[in-house]
């Protein structure tokens, strides 16, 4: 039988390489602040698809252990760990929705205290989440995967296509939570890193670090396979990149041109108003 705190110290140690890597691929994928300003680089490139084949290649080879991994974490000398069960308590409602909420509210903030970087940060940040929620929810209901305690964690190759929509139970696959975490992470060490570049390691490392305790959460609480959180992990990766990239390379894209132009002024009874200024082509 292996001893469960040293399988405990390898989970860590890997979730903390992932972390590492992770972060130095964002911030070279971000690239530098000047570039960012640039119309015409491209959305796509090199990292990204060391990124893509790192996740891909991670996700696939996880597959014929994602059994073994769940019952490592569930068995009864795993759930008496001290450790693992005290570190991971709240990191699920941090992700979700606590990362929306954080998101919107930091937007909403800068917003009305008029402080544009933050506010560029929360609204950046709420697409990323909004958007790799969007494709795992459709990869979730499409796929049709059991979560782990449908089959006790003895099944992990429980796929039944089209049988996630509307049914919980057989929506594992990738994992929602952790897409939500890595998509916050990604966006916000990308805003960080075009605004104040010798901070990237240290915010990519908090903020992935926190990313990935949301999904040894959600396999700890046998919710996930270690492969969904992995494809999870990607996801929400992917979203915070390509938003970030993309609404700085297109500075006059239309959700910026809405919501980072919104107008707050005083409604004459000690409140304020909150209004949008929307493109608008009469032609």
């Amino acid at each position: 039988m292996l001893n469960m705190n040293l399988v405990s110290r390898a989970l860590y140690t890997f979730a903390a390489v992932c972390t590492l890597g992770v972060a130095q691929l964002s911030a070279q994928s971000a690239s530098n602040p000047d570039s960012l300003k640039k119309a015409g680089k491209p959305l796509f490139t090199h990292d990204d698809g060391l990124l893509a084949l790192g996740f891909a290649g991670l996700t696939v080879a996880m597959f014929p252990a994602d059994k073994w991994v769940a019952n490592r974490l569930r068995s009864p000398s795993a759930g008496e760990n001290q450790f693992i069960g005290h570190t991971t308590t709240g990191f699920e409602v941090i992700a979700d929705p606590g990362s929306i909420v954080m998101g919107t509210a930091a937007y909403l903030i800068g917003r009305f205290s008029s402080h544009r970087q933050l506010e560029d940060v929360g609204l950046h940040t709420t697409e990323a989440i909004v958007l790799g929620s969007g494709v795992t929810m459709l990869l979730k209901d499409v796929l049709g995967r059991s979560r782990p305690f449908v089959t006790n964690s003895t099944d992990p190759r429980d796929f039944k296509f089209g049988k996630g929509f509307g049914n919980g139970d057989r929506q594992s696959f990738p994992s929602g939570h952790t897409t939500a975490a890595f998509a916050a992470a990604a966006s916000v060490t990308s805003e960080m890193h075009r605004l104040y570049p010798n901070s990237t390691y240290l915010v990519g490392g908090v903020m992935y670090g926190s990313a990935a305790m949301v999904g040894l959460a959600r396999m700890y609480h046998n919710k996930h396979w270690a492969s969904d959180v992995l494809l999870g992990a990607g996801v929400g990766t992917f979203s915070g990149l390509k938003v970030v990239r993309y609404s700085h390379n297109h500075p006059a894209n239309r959700v910026d041109r809405i919501f980072l132009h919104a107008m707050v002024a005083p409604n004459g009874n000690g409140g304020q108003l909150a209004g949008f200024s929307i493109p608008w082509d009469a032609r």
